[in-house]
């Protein structure tokens, strides 16, 4: 399967923005209660990336990974990298009829369980990377997929069409 030439290029735009995320609003957007950080609005991306294709929301997760990388570091990048996991679960589910709410809720799982085992390497115990990573990345993703669907909600509104499924209308969030 190729990209589209939209495919690509809302993705570039996508990606931006997940670039623009952490390297703008470092320490503005952030909540953390260490170990556990969140940057408001750092999922919105990838979960529109899950509109328009798989390949789209793996494009977005990597570029999210590496705007995290350059100002979180190491381990923050790689809890970002399951960005791509989950864009990915989320937009095949997407295009397999489920609603947006659907899909997002159906990989929660995915993004919090991944962001658990993955800082596990770095001296985490289970018990604190479950608590506190586990549930801090599942009310994450249910705060940015609500913000998420409002900001697809105005978009299909306004006529703007992201995904290329033709599901983009605001009954199918």
């Amino acid at each position: 399967m190729r990209l589209t030439t939209k495919e690509l290029l809302y993705g570039a735009l996508l990606t931006g923005l997940a670039l623009l995320i952490p390297l703008a609003f470092q320490g503005w957007l952030q909540v953390t209660i260490p170990p556990f950080s969140a940057t408001l609005a750092s999922h919105l991306p990838t979960m529109l990336a899950m509109t328009i294709s798989p390949w789209t929301a793996a494009l977005v997760g990597a570029g999210s990974s590496l705007g995290f990388l350059l100002t979180l570091g190491p381990v923050v990048a790689l809890r970002a990298a399951v960005h791509i996991l989950f864009g990915v679960a989320g937009a095949w589910l997407y295009a397999r009829d489920q609603t947006l709410w659907k899909a997002l809720l159906l990989t929660l799982p995915i993004h919090a369980l991944g962001e658990t085992l993955v800082v596990l390497p770095f001296g985490f115990s289970f018990q604190q990377a479950l608590l506190v990573i586990g549930l801090g990345t599942a009310l994450h993703h249910l705060a940015d997929g609500a913000i998420t669907s409002a900001v697809f909600q105005a978009l299909s509104k306004a006529g703007v069409r992201l995904d290329l499924s033709g599901k983009g209308t605001v009954n199918h969030l």
